[in-house]
């Protein structure tokens, strides 16, 4: 009896191994699997329940944790001026980091002509492509695409009545399913059902095809105007709603990083901020992602009809985070971990299930990922790595030494493993805190003693990465060159 146990238990534990072994090899191995891109907007990577946020309910976003890889660390560089989403899109489309982004925002038609687009690629690999939602890229997108519906602005529109809110509890001037305001109303159907609606027409047509797939779909949510129906917001009481643990009235430095009370995002919460407010735009947003992953449910339930996801990878992350209420702020117009780290969600043949990786990446690395899945090589001038490296062996290391960000002339950011240097060149001020130990920022180290030698380590990261990024603010006074 007892040798037969033992023989079962070797018999299962050799089929664990070759159904692993044929797992990994389909990864990268299909010859042209289909690629869904799901690309949210002003998502902090932190409202995801399945990543360790039990407040906020999203089970499809879980589903799609929870059977691929998510890199738990992953962020955008920063932007150009107070879009930000302008340049973390033409970054990933592009495959140029920021400043060389900018450089070339305005030859953009050169970049087309010379196919360097990611949709181009796409196309020149067999793909059928297709998009629908959010651009706000300085190209067209219909000279790009093969099938285009809806091409969306950078946000839907906002009202007065939007801003400086609430300014009491009894302040009920706008409430977001109330379709007077437009906005994500404007139309007649919510913009991310109207793209649910979208994507599941392309599948249909998709379905009835031998060509492979790329879709593209980009939602405007959870950007504001934060407008879903009654019963998701009706699911966040505010009863419920915890204040995030670094909440201050206002930012000390708010005035001379660009985030005053001119600043539009900024605008959106009354100063200073009150516990209050904050909670009510913390339920309004997780109202919001909730609404767009009911969407995605749509999306994957539609995918599962066609008879083709076990060919198709899909890819989930987000532009940029939110502070809502973090450290005082609530844009994305900061260079903290709120504001600049955003899910990032692999799915499909041959990807580990339930995985975690805490390698530090960029979110544009989507793009070359995707190019090497449809058996593509990155062109020279992609500064972005692919993440299959990663996924097939956890303990892979990132091409990045460090995370570098920046915003205008105003702020730059260099995060390691282990720390964060922000620094604030007008008016002279570095902020370095321990990410391991102080994860919400919360403890500035810069002026510890017992720090110095790795504040000094973080400024010459800084000026390296200034120079791999072609950066062009003099920051030398400041870090002591």
């Amino acid at each position: 009896m007892k040798n037969t146990s033992h023989l079962i238990a070797l018999i299962i534990l050799i089929l664990i191994m070759m159904a692993c072994q044929n797992n990994s090899k389909k990864l990268g191995q299909l010859e042209k699997p289909n690629i869904l891109f799901l690309f949210t907007d002003d998502q902090r990577y932190n409202t995801v329940n399945a990543l360790g946020n039990e407040g906020v309910v999203t089970p499809n976003m879980d589903k799609l944790s929870q059977s691929g890889v998510t890199f738990t660390h992953s962020y955008n560089m920063g932007a150009w001026h107070g879009a930000v989403c302008v340049a973390s899109r033409a970054m990933l489309n592009t495959g140029l980091s920021v400043w060389r982004a900018r450089d070339a925002e305005s030859r953009f038609s050169e970049l087309v002509a010379n196919r360097q687009f990611w949709a181009q690629r796409m196309k020149d690999l067999g793909y059928e492509t297709y998009f629908s939602g959010k651009w706000h890229v300085k190209a067209d997108a219909q000279e790009l695409f093969d099938n285009v519906v809806h091409v969306r602005p950078g946000m839907p529109n906002q009202t007065p009545a939007g801003y400086h809110r609430p300014r009491s509890i009894s302040d009920s001037t706008w409430l977001p399913w109330d379709t007077i305001h437009g906005g994500f109303w404007k139309g007649g159907k919510h913009w991310s059902e109207v793209l649910a609606d979208d994507a599941i027409n392309f599948l249909e047509q998709a379905a009835e095809k031998e060509k492979p797939f790329f879709m593209y779909l980009a939602f405007n949510a959870p950007h504001d105007p934060r407008q879903s129906p009654k019963e998701f917001v009706d699911m966040y009481p505010i009863e419920s709603q915890k204040l995030p643990e670094s909440f201050i009235p206002e930012y000390p430095f708010k005035d001379s990083i660009g985030c005053s009370r001119n600043l539009r995002d900024e605008a959106l919460a009354p100063f200073p901020r009150t516990e209050y407010a904050v909670k009510v735009n913390q339920l309004e947003y997780f109202a919001l992602i909730s609404h767009t992953d009911v969407q995605f449910g749509r999306i994957l339930d539609a995918l599962e009809k066609t008879g083709k996801s076990e060919e198709t990878y899909v890819l989930y992350t987000a532009d940029h985070g939110l502070a809502v209420g973090y450290n005082g702020l609530i844009g994305k117009q900061n260079m903290f971990d709120h504001s600049v780290r955003v899910p990032l969600i692999l799915t499909g043949p041959g990807i580990p299930e339930n995985a975690k990786r805490d390698q530090q990446v960029y979110l544009q690395d989507v793009f070359p990922t995707v190019i090497e899945l449809a058996g593509g090589t990155a062109i020279k001038s992609n500064e972005f790595q692919s993440l299959l490296p990663m996924i097939r062996k956890s303990s892979e290391s990132s091409k990045y030494d460090a995370i570098y960000g920046c915003y205008m002339n105003l702020q730059r950011m260099v995060r390691t493993e282990k720390y964060k240097l922000i620094v604030y060149p007008k008016i002279q001020e570095l902020l370095l805190f321990d990410m391991v130990n102080d994860p919400l920022e919360m403890s500035d180290l810069s002026d510890d003693p017992a720090y110095a030698e790795i504040l000094t380590e973080m400024k010459e990261k800084l000026t390296d990465q200034q120079l791999i990024m072609n950066d062009p603010l003099d920051l030398s006074e400041i870090l002591g060159e």
